[in-house]
Protein backbone atom coordinates (compact mmCIF):
# COMPACT_ATOMS: atom_id res chain seq x y z
CA UNK A 1 0.00 0.00 0.00
CA UNK A 2 1.34 3.42 -0.87
CA UNK A 3 0.95 6.16 1.71
CA UNK A 4 2.66 9.37 2.65
CA UNK A 5 2.68 8.34 6.30
CA UNK A 6 5.62 6.41 7.73
CA UNK A 7 5.20 2.65 7.99
CA UNK A 8 6.15 2.23 11.62
CA UNK A 9 8.46 4.42 13.65
CA UNK A 10 12.22 4.61 13.04
CA UNK A 11 14.08 1.82 14.83
CA UNK A 12 10.86 -0.14 15.36
CA UNK A 13 11.34 -3.67 16.65
CA UNK A 14 11.29 -6.07 13.68
CA UNK A 15 8.98 -9.07 13.52
CA UNK A 16 10.77 -12.27 14.49
CA UNK A 17 9.41 -15.80 14.25
CA UNK A 18 9.59 -18.20 17.16
CA UNK A 19 9.81 -21.99 17.19
CA UNK A 20 7.42 -24.39 18.92
CA UNK A 21 8.73 -27.97 18.47
CA UNK A 22 5.66 -29.51 20.13
CA UNK A 23 3.50 -28.61 17.11
CA UNK A 24 5.24 -31.16 14.87
CA UNK A 25 2.82 -33.88 13.85
CA UNK A 26 -0.24 -32.11 15.26
CA UNK A 27 -3.40 -32.29 13.16
CA UNK A 28 -4.83 -28.87 12.36
CA UNK A 29 -8.26 -28.16 10.89
CA UNK A 30 -8.04 -24.65 9.49
CA UNK A 31 -11.23 -22.95 8.28
CA UNK A 32 -10.80 -20.03 5.92
CA UNK A 33 -7.41 -21.46 5.04
CA UNK A 34 -7.49 -20.43 1.38
CA UNK A 35 -6.55 -16.80 1.92
CA UNK A 36 -5.58 -14.00 4.26
CA UNK A 37 -4.77 -14.70 7.89
CA UNK A 38 -5.98 -18.29 7.54
CA UNK A 39 -3.51 -18.97 4.74
CA UNK A 40 -0.70 -17.37 6.75
CA UNK A 41 -1.58 -19.62 9.67
CA UNK A 42 -1.42 -22.63 7.36
CA UNK A 43 2.14 -21.65 6.46
CA UNK A 44 3.06 -21.15 10.10
CA UNK A 45 1.81 -24.56 11.18
CA UNK A 46 3.27 -26.27 8.10
CA UNK A 47 6.64 -24.73 8.96
CA UNK A 48 6.40 -26.49 12.31
CA UNK A 49 5.60 -29.88 10.76
CA UNK A 50 1.88 -29.97 11.53
CA UNK A 51 -0.56 -31.91 9.35
CA UNK A 52 -3.24 -29.74 7.77
CA UNK A 53 -6.82 -29.91 6.59
CA UNK A 54 -7.80 -26.62 4.93
CA UNK A 55 -11.52 -25.81 4.73
CA UNK A 56 -12.95 -23.02 2.60
CA UNK A 57 -15.67 -22.22 0.07
CA UNK A 58 -13.07 -20.99 -2.43
CA UNK A 59 -12.09 -24.14 -4.33
CA UNK A 60 -9.53 -22.34 -6.48
CA UNK A 61 -7.99 -20.67 -3.44
CA UNK A 62 -7.80 -24.00 -1.65
CA UNK A 63 -6.00 -25.63 -4.57
CA UNK A 64 -3.60 -22.70 -4.79
CA UNK A 65 -2.90 -22.78 -1.05
CA UNK A 66 -2.26 -26.53 -1.12
CA UNK A 67 0.16 -26.23 -4.04
CA UNK A 68 1.93 -23.31 -2.39
CA UNK A 69 2.34 -25.21 0.89
CA UNK A 70 3.63 -28.34 -0.84
CA UNK A 71 6.16 -26.29 -2.78
CA UNK A 72 7.36 -24.45 0.33
CA UNK A 73 7.39 -27.47 2.66
CA UNK A 74 8.02 -30.67 0.63
CA UNK A 75 7.32 -32.95 3.62
CA UNK A 76 4.00 -31.33 4.53
CA UNK A 77 0.82 -33.38 4.68
CA UNK A 78 -2.06 -31.15 3.58
CA UNK A 79 -5.58 -31.93 2.40
CA UNK A 80 -8.41 -29.61 1.38
CA UNK A 81 -12.18 -29.68 1.69
CA UNK A 82 -14.70 -27.28 0.17
CA UNK A 83 -17.49 -26.57 2.66
CA UNK A 84 -19.53 -23.81 4.26
CA UNK A 85 -19.09 -23.36 8.00
CA UNK A 86 -22.74 -22.25 8.17
CA UNK A 87 -23.86 -25.79 7.28
CA UNK A 88 -23.58 -28.02 10.37
CA UNK A 89 -23.78 -31.18 8.27
CA UNK A 90 -20.94 -30.01 6.02
CA UNK A 91 -18.89 -29.11 9.08
CA UNK A 92 -19.47 -32.53 10.58
CA UNK A 93 -18.43 -34.18 7.31
CA UNK A 94 -15.25 -32.06 7.19
CA UNK A 95 -14.35 -33.06 10.74
CA UNK A 96 -15.02 -36.69 9.91
CA UNK A 97 -12.84 -36.41 6.80
CA UNK A 98 -10.03 -34.89 8.87
CA UNK A 99 -10.29 -37.69 11.42
CA UNK A 100 -10.40 -40.34 8.67
CA UNK A 101 -7.30 -38.93 6.97
CA UNK A 102 -5.18 -38.06 10.01
CA UNK A 103 -6.74 -40.00 12.89
CA UNK A 104 -7.61 -37.04 15.10
CA UNK A 105 -8.03 -33.24 15.36
CA UNK A 106 -5.54 -31.62 17.73
CA UNK A 107 -6.05 -27.97 16.81
CA UNK A 108 -9.00 -26.11 15.32
CA UNK A 109 -8.36 -22.72 13.74
CA UNK A 110 -11.59 -20.79 13.17
CA UNK A 111 -10.52 -18.31 10.49
CA UNK A 112 -13.44 -18.26 8.07
CA UNK A 113 -15.36 -14.99 8.22
CA UNK A 114 -16.59 -11.91 6.40
CA UNK A 115 -16.59 -8.17 6.99
CA UNK A 116 -19.78 -6.13 7.23
CA UNK A 117 -19.29 -2.38 7.10
CA UNK A 118 -22.59 -0.61 6.60
CA UNK A 119 -24.61 2.16 8.31
CA UNK A 120 -26.93 0.47 10.77
CA UNK A 121 -30.03 2.18 9.38
CA UNK A 122 -29.23 0.58 6.02
CA UNK A 123 -28.44 -2.87 7.42
CA UNK A 124 -30.90 -5.36 5.95
CA UNK A 125 -32.12 -8.51 7.70
CA UNK A 126 -30.10 -10.52 5.17
CA UNK A 127 -26.96 -8.48 5.96
CA UNK A 128 -27.45 -9.10 9.68
CA UNK A 129 -28.11 -12.82 9.27
CA UNK A 130 -25.15 -13.31 6.93
CA UNK A 131 -22.70 -11.67 9.35
CA UNK A 132 -24.00 -13.57 12.37
CA UNK A 133 -24.31 -16.87 10.48
CA UNK A 134 -20.73 -16.80 9.18
CA UNK A 135 -18.83 -14.88 11.85
CA UNK A 136 -20.51 -16.39 14.92
CA UNK A 137 -22.76 -19.38 14.25
CA UNK A 138 -20.23 -20.94 11.89
CA UNK A 139 -17.55 -20.62 14.55
CA UNK A 140 -19.80 -22.42 17.02
CA UNK A 141 -20.65 -25.23 14.59
CA UNK A 142 -16.97 -25.89 13.87
CA UNK A 143 -15.98 -25.58 17.52
CA UNK A 144 -18.67 -27.97 18.72
CA UNK A 145 -17.94 -30.59 16.05
CA UNK A 146 -14.19 -30.50 16.69
CA UNK A 147 -14.60 -30.49 20.47
CA UNK A 148 -16.70 -33.64 20.44
CA UNK A 149 -13.70 -35.41 18.94
CA UNK A 150 -11.25 -33.71 21.30
CA UNK A 151 -13.24 -34.96 24.29
CA UNK A 152 -12.90 -38.54 23.02
CA UNK A 153 -9.17 -38.22 22.36
CA UNK A 154 -8.34 -36.51 25.68
CA UNK A 155 -7.91 -32.85 24.75
CA UNK A 156 -7.05 -30.27 22.13
CA UNK A 157 -6.74 -26.59 21.37
CA UNK A 158 -9.34 -24.34 19.73
CA UNK A 159 -8.39 -20.93 18.44
CA UNK A 160 -10.81 -18.48 16.85
CA UNK A 161 -9.88 -15.39 14.89
CA UNK A 162 -12.10 -12.71 16.42
CA UNK A 163 -11.14 -9.05 15.99
CA UNK A 164 -10.23 -5.97 17.96
CA UNK A 165 -13.85 -5.05 17.13
CA UNK A 166 -14.91 -7.93 19.34
CA UNK A 167 -13.53 -6.00 22.30
CA UNK A 168 -14.08 -2.43 21.13
CA UNK A 169 -16.84 -0.95 18.97
CA UNK A 170 -17.23 1.21 15.91
CA UNK A 171 -19.92 3.06 14.02
CA UNK A 172 -21.14 1.38 10.81
CA UNK A 173 -19.93 -2.05 11.94
CA UNK A 174 -22.83 -3.17 14.13
CA UNK A 175 -23.30 -6.70 12.78
CA UNK A 176 -19.56 -7.36 12.59
CA UNK A 177 -18.88 -6.03 16.09
CA UNK A 178 -21.79 -8.01 17.52
CA UNK A 179 -20.62 -11.22 15.87
CA UNK A 180 -16.98 -10.83 16.92
CA UNK A 181 -17.98 -9.89 20.48
CA UNK A 182 -19.98 -13.11 20.42
CA UNK A 183 -16.86 -15.03 19.41
CA UNK A 184 -14.97 -13.55 22.37
CA UNK A 185 -17.81 -14.50 24.74
CA UNK A 186 -18.03 -17.98 23.20
CA UNK A 187 -14.29 -18.36 23.75
CA UNK A 188 -14.50 -17.52 27.44
CA UNK A 189 -17.62 -19.59 28.11
CA UNK A 190 -16.32 -22.72 26.42
CA UNK A 191 -12.87 -22.36 27.99
CA UNK A 192 -14.51 -22.56 31.41
CA UNK A 193 -16.83 -25.39 30.41
CA UNK A 194 -14.33 -27.59 28.58
CA UNK A 195 -11.26 -27.22 30.81
CA UNK A 196 -12.17 -30.51 32.49
CA UNK A 197 -11.70 -32.21 29.10
CA UNK A 198 -8.23 -30.70 28.64
CA UNK A 199 -9.50 -28.50 25.81
CA UNK A 200 -8.09 -24.98 25.72
CA UNK A 201 -10.15 -22.32 23.93
CA UNK A 202 -8.62 -18.96 22.99
CA UNK A 203 -9.03 -16.17 20.46
CA UNK A 204 -6.80 -13.90 18.39
CA UNK A 205 -8.09 -10.35 17.98
CA UNK A 206 -6.29 -8.76 15.02
CA UNK A 207 -6.27 -5.10 14.20
CA UNK A 208 -6.02 -3.84 10.64
CA UNK A 209 -3.94 -6.40 8.75
CA UNK A 210 -2.47 -6.26 5.24
CA UNK A 211 -4.47 -9.00 3.56
CA UNK A 212 -5.70 -9.09 -0.05
CA UNK A 213 -9.14 -8.00 1.19
CA UNK A 214 -7.56 -5.03 2.95
CA UNK A 215 -5.70 -4.04 -0.19
CA UNK A 216 -8.95 -4.19 -2.19
CA UNK A 217 -10.73 -1.98 0.34
CA UNK A 218 -7.86 0.51 0.27
CA UNK A 219 -7.71 0.58 -3.53
CA UNK A 220 -11.45 1.15 -3.81
CA UNK A 221 -11.32 3.94 -1.20
CA UNK A 222 -13.83 2.02 0.91
CA UNK A 223 -11.50 2.72 3.81
CA UNK A 224 -8.99 5.52 4.34
CA UNK A 225 -5.53 4.00 4.73
CA UNK A 226 -3.80 7.18 5.83
CA UNK A 227 -6.41 7.83 8.51
CA UNK A 228 -6.09 4.27 9.79
CA UNK A 229 -2.30 4.50 9.97
CA UNK A 230 -2.52 7.83 11.77
CA UNK A 231 -4.93 6.30 14.31
CA UNK A 232 -2.69 3.24 14.95
CA UNK A 233 0.00 3.98 17.59
CA UNK A 234 2.64 1.82 15.86
CA UNK A 235 1.81 3.62 12.58
CA UNK A 236 1.57 0.51 10.44
CA UNK A 237 -0.78 -2.33 9.61
CA UNK A 238 -0.18 -5.81 10.91
CA UNK A 239 1.11 -8.59 8.68
CA UNK A 240 -0.82 -11.86 8.33
CA UNK A 241 2.35 -13.66 9.47
CA UNK A 242 2.25 -11.72 12.74
CA UNK A 243 -1.29 -12.93 13.42
CA UNK A 244 -0.17 -16.46 12.58
CA UNK A 245 2.63 -16.14 15.11
CA UNK A 246 0.08 -15.35 17.83
CA UNK A 247 -1.88 -18.46 16.83
CA UNK A 248 1.22 -20.64 16.95
CA UNK A 249 1.97 -19.50 20.48
CA UNK A 250 -1.58 -19.94 21.77
CA UNK A 251 -1.91 -23.40 20.18
CA UNK A 252 1.46 -24.55 21.48
CA UNK A 253 2.44 -26.13 24.77
CA UNK A 254 4.11 -22.84 25.67
CA UNK A 255 0.59 -21.54 26.34
CA UNK A 256 -0.52 -24.60 28.32
CA UNK A 257 -1.91 -22.50 31.18
CA UNK A 258 -3.72 -20.02 28.91
CA UNK A 259 -7.39 -20.60 28.17
CA UNK A 260 -10.35 -18.26 27.76
CA UNK A 261 -8.06 -15.47 26.58
CA UNK A 262 -8.61 -13.03 23.71
CA UNK A 263 -5.15 -11.85 22.67
CA UNK A 264 -5.19 -8.48 20.90
CA UNK A 265 -2.65 -7.81 18.15
CA UNK A 266 -3.63 -4.38 16.86
CA UNK A 267 -0.57 -2.10 16.98
CA UNK A 268 -2.02 -0.32 20.02
CA UNK A 269 -5.34 0.67 18.45
CA UNK A 270 -7.59 -0.38 21.35
CA UNK A 271 -5.16 0.98 23.94
CA UNK A 272 -5.46 4.53 22.61
CA UNK A 273 -8.79 6.03 23.70
CA UNK A 274 -8.17 9.09 21.56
Amino acid sequence: MSTSLPIGYPNAQPFARASYPGLAGKVVLNTGGASGIGRAMAHGFARHGARLMLLDLDAQGLASAKAELEAAYPEVQVEIVKASITDPDAVEQACAATEARFGRIDILLNNAGISMNKPSLELTPDDWRRAIDIDLSGVFFCTQAAARRMVRQGGGSILSTASMWGLASSARRLAYCAAKAGVVSLTKSLAAEWAEYNIRVNAVCPGYTSTALMETLLASKAIDGEALLARTPLRRFGAPEEMAEVALFLASDSAAFITGHALVSDGGWTADGF
